[in-house]
């Protein structure tokens, strides 16, 4: 069972405390995506130094492999994955919808063919928390139904009567009481219905909430407003809330001011194997020819390990020559940018200058249009 504890405000930001079977989480944080269990290029021990303290891991893709009965040999993830903080595992719906070609869905459940060599798989609200208990992660979400963005108030509707019927039956099975489960607040970006959605998942008294059928396509503004009704309808101030993919250095900022305790985001990660780096400057592309012979560091104000080893120079020949030195070293920059922005919020959080770090973010993101495609 877990437990949060709010340790400040400023406005309605907030700092907190969330304890949990394999150790303590600061709050607001940043979960890095390990979807098969790794952070892509690093290893644990790179996330022990970044400050990582819970990440998060994709329960579709580890039971297929390495498999449940793999799993269970180690008696969970944290043993097998050479991993001892916190790990957060999703319900894997959002894979199966988006993953497999043929996917039938019904109340009972999913049927799909896995990706992998196109077995038939089913998922149901029960199966997906026998799953994550055998898994032993720290938080489990439960399963629901991912509906793309869609103005069809009825389509949401429907899905959405699923997946509250869906948390009816998860809640129901969960056994270890050690391990906290999460509810997912969906409803699109129809006021109502997300109101609707908190206020019976909150009737189940799940551990957390999480916000998700976000940053699918919709408007950033809409998003803001999805964001900070679901937030102000999350009204337990013993309950984190998890806002679901989200985002870009100013997603997480703002939505930081809106209420929300927790985020995951592959960004950071797939970015860097992409060539595209954070900065305290703002975005900087590796590639660009003007890097070729600069012997400046990728941000002269960050203490990474690539910052304060390498060149400009050295990291665009090793992109270039297609090195996979340079997967890691550009990754353990972006993850440190990310790591160190969350601790920069919770200071400000504190010493309640939030409002003021809010602003200077705006002027340094919010121009910018972040690509995040692979």
């Amino acid at each position: 069972m877990s437990k949060f504890q709010i340790t400040s405000h400023c406005g309605e930001a907030r700092t907190g405390l969330l304890s949990l079977a394999h150790g303590k989480v600061q709050t607001p944080c940043f979960m890095p995506v390990a979807t098969t269990g790794t952070v892509k290029t690093l290893i644990p021990r790179d996330l022990e130094e970044l400050g990582v303290e819970i990440m998060l891991a994709n329960t579709y893709h580890l039971s297929l492999r390495p498999g449940i009965e793999v799993i269970k040999k180690f008696s969970g993830l944290h043993k097998l994955l050479a991993w001892q903080r916190p790990i957060l595992t999703d319900s894997g719906g959002f894979q199966v919808f988006s993953l497999s070609d043929l996917c039938s869905i019904n109340d009972d459940g999913v049927t799909f063919r896995n990706h992998l060599d196109g077995q038939k798989k089913f998922f149901s609200p029960e199966t997906v928390v026998s799953l994550q208990e055998n898994f032993a992660s720290d938080v489990h979400m439960v399963l629901d139904e991912c509906p793309p963005y869609s103005n069809d108030k009825q389509a949401i509707t429907r899905s959405l009567r699923r997946s509250l019927a869906w948390a009816r039956r998860a809640r129901s099975t969960k056994r270890k009481d050690q391990l906290a489960q999460f509810a997912i607040v969906q409803g699109g970006v129809f006021e109502d219905l997300r109101r609707e959605c908190c206020w019976q998942l909150q009737e189940l008294d799940f551990d957390g909430y999480a916000i998700g059928g976000l940053s699918v396509g919709e408007p950033t503004n809409e998003m803001r407003e999805i964001t900070e009704l679901c937030c102000q309808q999350l009204s337990d101030t013993t309950k984190p809330r998890y806002l679901v993919g989200v985002g870009t250095p100013l997603d997480l900022v703002e939505s930081v001011a809106l209420g929300v305790d927790m985020f995951d985001c592959v960004m950071p990660t797939r970015n860097a194997r992409n060539g595209t780096l954070f900065t305290s400057d703002g975005r900087l592309n590796i590639k660009g020819r003007q890097f070729a012979i600069s012997d400046q560091p990728l941000d002269e104000h960050c203490t990474c390990y690539t910052c304060q080893t390498v060149s400009r120079a050295l990291l665009r020949h090793l992109f270039k020559a297609k090195e996979l030195t340079v997967m890691r070293l550009l990754t353990l920059h972006n993850l440190h940018f990310y790591m160190t922005l969350m601790r920069q919020i919770r200071e400000a959080i504190v010493s309640q200058t939030f409002p003021t770090f809010l602003e200077q973010q705006r002027q340094l993101w919010g121009h910018l249009d972040v690509d995040i495609s692979s």
